[in-house]
């Protein structure tokens, strides 16, 4: 009697075992495993990011981050599944599993060490400053007391803020005296706003291809100012996900292998312009 009640307290604790493993593999498997065995890698990234991300009229994407998300998919031997949530999701963490890595031109930081773990650089964008066209500002210093627009959790809100830390101790512009910021769910948002003619903000600080974009697609904005400090973007893993040391060691690989090879300096001159925003400007 007590031999067979040892048997069903065991069996039932291997049962238990069992659940608690659930369908994606087993207790601690790395989720490169569970990538690969799915054949999809799910990327987080931003629909309106143009020329980085952003949606076409068929709902497929692309942009540069798509492309090189799609390539990093392809030497994992994966395809890249896109999603779309804000940006403030993305940059919280705690991302729950619902996507594996982000690849939206993640400014690595010192704050965000602390919640990603981080590629290395794929690529730098300066951040630039810009003022509505009309608005007789010319320089930095006449965003003084300013209303400036930016995205919402970024590094350029950050710096508003005057709390960013860089992740690699790049210098950064000092913020004009008393400019305050507005903020919109992605950067694009200030820029269309301002071409529907909004003008509760005089000033729009975005990295300086997304500001270029917005100008050619007739946004009513120029530049003032050298860029206000440079970004280094890097893909990210929330560090609450599931085991990924091995996830994150194969993208840095794929970052690493495209860099030497050229694909990031190719992929980079052909969304900017002709500019290898690869390395640091």
């Amino acid at each position: 009697m007590p031999s067979r009640r040892i048997a069903v307290i065991i069996g039932t604790f291997a049962l238990i075992l069992a659940a608690c493993g659930g369908g994606g593999g087993s207790s601690g498997e790395d989720m490169l495993a569970r990538v690969k065995r799915d054949g999809v890698l799910r990327v987080a990234t931003d629909s309106n990011y143009a020329p980085q991300s952003f949606l076409k009229e068929d709902g497929t994407s692309e942009g540069f981050d798509i492309d090189v998300a799609n390539e990093v998919a392809k030497r994992l031997g994966v395809k890249a599944e896109f999603q779309y949530p804000q940006w403030s999701v993305i940059e919280g963490g705690k991302w729950a599993d619902r996507f594996d890595i982000s690849v939206g031109s993640m400014t690595v930081t010192e704050p965000r060490k602390e919640i990603f773990d981080f590629s290395q650089t794929y690529y730098y964008t300066p951040a630039q400053m810009s003022v509505i066209a009309d608005s007789g500002i010319t320089s930095l210093d006449g965003l003084a007391g300013k209303v400036i627009c930016t995205g919402e959790a970024t590094s350029y809100w950050q710096w508003l803020q005057g709390t960013l830390k860089l992740g690699d101790g790049g210098a950064q512009t000092p913020v004009p005296n008393g400019a305050t910021a507005t903020t919109f769910a992605t950067d694009q948002d200030c820029a269309q706003s301002a071409q529907s003619g909004r003008r509760d903000f005089e000033g729009f600080l975005t990295s300086s291809t997304t500001l270029k974009a917005a100008i050619d697609a007739g946004a009513p904005l120029a530049a003032v100012g050298d860029p206000v400090y440079f970004e280094p973007l890097a893909i990210a893993i929330d560090k609450a996900s599931p085991p990924h040391a091995e996830l994150n060691a194969a993208i840095d690989k794929a970052i690493a292998e495209m860099h030497a090879d050229g694909t990031l300096s190719g992929l980079a001159k052909k969304w900017f312009d002709g500019v290898d925003l690869s390395v640091k400007q």
